[in-house]
């Protein structure tokens, strides 16, 4: 039962613990996936009945390769921090900066999981923001046997909401090497110290010099423009404000949307010409 609740609130029947994706049972309404737990159980669930454990299924939190890099789904933030980097991946920084993104204690950082954070597809997601800045691809598991890729971009359809369609899991995120050789620029702004992101933006810029940004945070869903050169200031903006109409600005207690998108077009700024340097 989740804590706090009363025990006629308490929905849940089973709690099951595959050991491997073959042993995942069939899926029903009333399931959820479980990994770290840490949004499942800040609230109240009423329409789960049952819950099936991931953390079994033994996914190594990263695996390196000469393709890049895969972060599992059950892998902890606390985990994705420690992790050490290839020297000539200089995109390494903002690992640690968008694990910091994610407020929280030690407990917090010990339990949730880099999966779960795409998986509640919170605007403020800091994992979110890291993944799709740099080129990431989710790996699903479809019920039954198979698997489909999709980039993070496409993943993520709004504020808790997501492509994943019922039955499938969340496998883990591919990251290439050719975006983790990339330089990184990472702002985050909101409304108090320890707040939620307003916005949180990163640019990316290649040998060659191309060029791109992604806003996360300040809208619902992640939105990335790309450049063949560093633009000037004036087409950046020009180009957010295309990308993004007046409507297109995420609204809540953290934010109201003109606050976001004046915030969001001053870092875009700022990375652009950090980026420039």
């Amino acid at each position: 039962m989740q804590a706090g609740l009363p025990m006629d609130l308490d929905t849940i029947t089973a709690v099951l613990r595959p050991a491997g994706l073959d042993e995942l049972p069939p899926w029903r309404e009333g399931d959820a996936w479980l990994a770290g737990g840490t949004w499942l159980f800040s609230e109240p669930q009423p329409a789960l009945a049952r819950l099936i454990d991931l953390s079994a299924l033994g996914w190594p939190a990263a695996e390196i390769s000469e393709a890049g890099l895969r972060l599992s789904a059950t892998g902890t933030i606390a985990e994705l921090d420690r992790l050490a980097l290839p020297r000539d991946w200089v995109a390494a920084p903002l690992v640690g900066q968008c694990c910091r993104a994610l407020l929280g204690s030690f407990k917090i950082w010990n339990r949730a999981s880099v999966g779960g954070n795409l998986c509640t597809a919170l605007p403020a997601g800091p994992m979110i923001a890291l993944t799709a800045a740099l080129d990431g691809t989710c790996l699903l598991a479809r019920p039954g046997g198979g698997e489909r890729r999709l980039p993070v971009t496409a993943f993520i359809l709004g504020p808790q909401r997501t492509a994943l369609a019922p039955g499938e899991i969340l496998r883990g995120i591919d990251l290439p090497a050719a975006a983790l050789r990339r330089r990184t620029a990472f702002r985050r702004i909101a409304l108090s110290p320890e707040g939620r992101s307003g916005a949180l933006v990163i640019g990316t810029r290649d040998r060659a010099g191309a060029f791109a940004l992604t806003v996360t945070a300040s809208t619902p869903r992640p939105v990335q423009l790309r450049f063949d050169a560093l633009p000037a200031a004036v087409a950046l903006q020009e180009a957010i404000a295309a990308a993004i109409p007046e409507d297109g600005w995420y609204d809540d207690v953290h934010g109201a949307p003109d606050w976001r998108r004046h915030v969001t077009g001053l870092i875009a700024e700022e990375i652009r010409e950090e980026l420039a340097r």
